[in-house]
């Protein structure tokens, strides 16, 4: 399994999988939610991540995100979810902005790294 993008740092991960659809998100039971078949793909990679970790006697905190590229739909993606422990979300990166913008949202999912921890639910 391979991810797009992996982060660590401070006892950290952050499994990052980038997406881009012309409609970036389904309709279940007429309501818009996140793809379930991308949230199954970081859900994979995220406990595949933790297990590896484990097995070589690492405690971290393993998380992911889906990241995609905003597109012109009323509705994004912008949801945290908690799946067996670890949190999941999934955020927009609007590409139509210019860079020091892009540079700025990247730099925040950067820092989240940093900042305080979700426990678990």
């Amino acid at each position: 399994m391979r991810s797009d993008i992996t982060l660590s740092a401070c006892g950290r991960v952050l499994i990052i999988d980038a997406k881009y659809y012309t409609s970036t998100m389904q309709t279940y039971y007429e309501k818009k939610t996140v793809k379930s078949g991308n949230l199954y793909q970081i859900f994979a990679y995220v406990k595949n991540k933790q297990v590896a970790l484990e097995r070589a006697g690492e405690s971290v905190e393993v998380s992911g995100m889906l990241l995609y590229a905003a597109t012109d739909e009323d509705i994004q993606p912008d949801a945290t979810y908690r799946m067996s422990g670890n949190r999941i979300g999934a955020t927009t990166l609007d590409l139509d902005r210019p860079f020091e913008e892009i540079r700025a949202q990247l730099d925040g999912i950067a820092e989240s790294l940093t900042g305080p921890s979700t426990p678990a639910s």
